[in-house]
């Protein structure tokens, strides 16, 4: 049998990926969520069915998936003790994972990253648990998102903001500060897997996404809220800080294109960014989404809200130049799809 481990898999990315896995292979999946932010397969996937298998359950009517509910620390831990604990609990007849994609980590918008900064720093317990497991286990590929957050903030500011490079992280000189917990936690991220590349032999690639987005987003996250908001035609429209700050718009779809062809042509650690490459307003995303409802509002700046950095995009020179990879998604046939999922929400 051919399997796949999918940590963090009910959330935003997680769920993207599990369902892309089901439409392009016949492989089965091993889903890992605790559900503290994501939903339960049956909101989100076709057809539910499923049935107990002790303590986790078995889904779909080809029976292809199997969702553990669980903080996926514990199920490291219960790994570590018997390697051969997934086997052997559910009868499942495998030698070692396929592909590994670890999403499992507190995320959350710039309310979370500031609000609960170290709760997000649990990140660094789940990693260290993570990365020590698979040394061990040895799957055949692993996929660790770290994220653009593990860029020094002192090139992000309203003077210097520059496109962010790939080199711009460079563990063997000055790696500046990154954006809070969160950044601290996925730059060390991205040291321990070159850690695993090099010294275990585990075959790893990091992606640095940039502001990823998608038609299932969580409202907690800037571009749904935005597009709900502009579906109910609020005027006048409120913004968090000035709305000037700006960030690099990437679509799900692309991301997960990309993420396939790097596990096909990485293996040594290395991160590569997944960005559009351009820079965007917050408030040139609500005059957007706005044009797509059809409305012109006023706009009313929230001063007293987080912001964080005030630019960060991604420089896309080395992707393009060593992958040929661009996205084939446009921000406004992105954020259109988000607006309509909004708005036919918003009429149920």
């Amino acid at each position: 049998m051919r399997i796949h481990l999918v940590s963090g898999a009910c959330g935003f990315v997680g769920r993207n990926m599990v369902k892309r896995l089901l439409k392009t292979t016949k492989d089965h999946v091993f889903m890992v969520d605790d559900l503290s932010i994501g939903r339960h397969p049956s909101e989100w996937l076709d057809d539910f069915v499923s049935e107990p298998l002790s303590d986790a359950e078995v889904i779909g009517k080809d029976k292809r998936l199997i969702f553990w509910k669980g903080d996926f620390r514990n199920l490291l831990f219960y790994m570590r003790e018997n390697p051969r604990y997934i086997q052997e609990k559910y009868t499942i007849d495998f030698e070692r994972f396929a592909d590994v994609f670890h999403f499992a980590a507190i995320v959350g918008g710039r309310m979370k990253i500031e609000g609960d900064p170290m709760m997000v720093a649990l990140d660094l317990s789940i990693d260290a648990e993570f990365f020590y497991w698979i040394t061990q286990h040895k799957p055949k590929r692993v996929l660790y998102p770290s994220s653009s957050a593990a860029y020094p903030v002192s090139l992000q500011t309203t003077t210097d903001a520059v496109a962010l490079s790939e080199g711009d992280i460079d563990f063997n000189k000055n790696l500046g500060t990154p954006d809070m917990t969160y950044g601290w936690s996925k730059l060390t991220g991205e040291f321990l897997a070159q850690i695993a590349a090099r010294h275990y032999g585990v075959p790893v690639v990091c992606i640095r996404p940039f502001s990823g987005y998608g038609e299932d987003q969580e409202l907690s996250y800037p571009v749904p809220a935005i597009a709900a908001r502009a579906a109910k035609k609020e005027d006048p429209f409120e913004v968090w800080g000035s709305g000037k700050q700006g960030r690099d718009f990437v679509h799900i779809d692309d991301v997960l294109d990309f993420i396939f062809l790097l596990l096909d042509n990485v293996q040594d650690g290395s991160a590569y960014n997944i960005g559009s490459g351009k820079l965007t307003s917050f408030l040139e995303l609500i005059d957007l989404f706005a044009n797509i409802a059809g409305y012109q509002p006023q706009i009313k700046p929230l001063l007293d809200k987080p912001v964080g950095v005030h630019s960060r995009y991604a420089n896309m020179d080395l992707v393009n130049e060593r992958f040929g990879w661009k996205p084939k998604i446009s921000l406004r046939e992105g954020m259109t799809r988000v607006y309509e999922k909004q708005l036919n929400d918003l009429k149920k």
